[in-house]
């Protein structure tokens, strides 16, 4: 049975950064991609960034060049470094698992996740 658990959420001021991890168990797939979405009060859940199990990662247009999506294999942790905070990235975040590539040739080809976890709050205050 795969679980993710977010960890890493908290308060922080404009211009600050928080790093949020993911920790993944029970995964059934060698080939996947993993991702960070996120949801607002009153707003649709985004995608911020995702990562295929080869390293080929993309990112939403609002977050590029200010977060970093990686992985440790070794430890079945997904990373989601964030710099340069900005209210606007107030949200919940959550991390998904897909079973198949979602990133080819930089580009956010597949939103099929199936898993999620249960979320890590992020308040950035101006």
């Amino acid at each position: 049975q795969v679980r993710l658990m977010e960890s890493g959420g908290g308060a922080v001021q404009a211009g600050g950064s928080l790093r949020l991890s993911c920790a993944a168990s029970g995964l059934p797939y060698s080939t996947y991609c993993m991702a960070w979405y996120r949801q607002a009060p009153g707003k649709e859940r985004e995608g911020v960034a995702a990562i295929n199990s080869d390293g080929s990662a993309v990112y939403t247009d609002s977050v590029t060049g200010r977060f970093t999506i990686s992985e440790d294999n070794a430890k079945n942790t997904l990373y989601l470094q964030m710099n340069s905070l900005k209210p606007e990235d107030t949200a919940t975040y959550y991390c998904g698992l897909s079973a198949v590539a979602c990133v080819e040739d930089g580009i956010w080809t597949s939103y099929e996740f199936s898993d999620w976890g249960q979320g890590t709050q992020v308040t950035v205050s101006s």
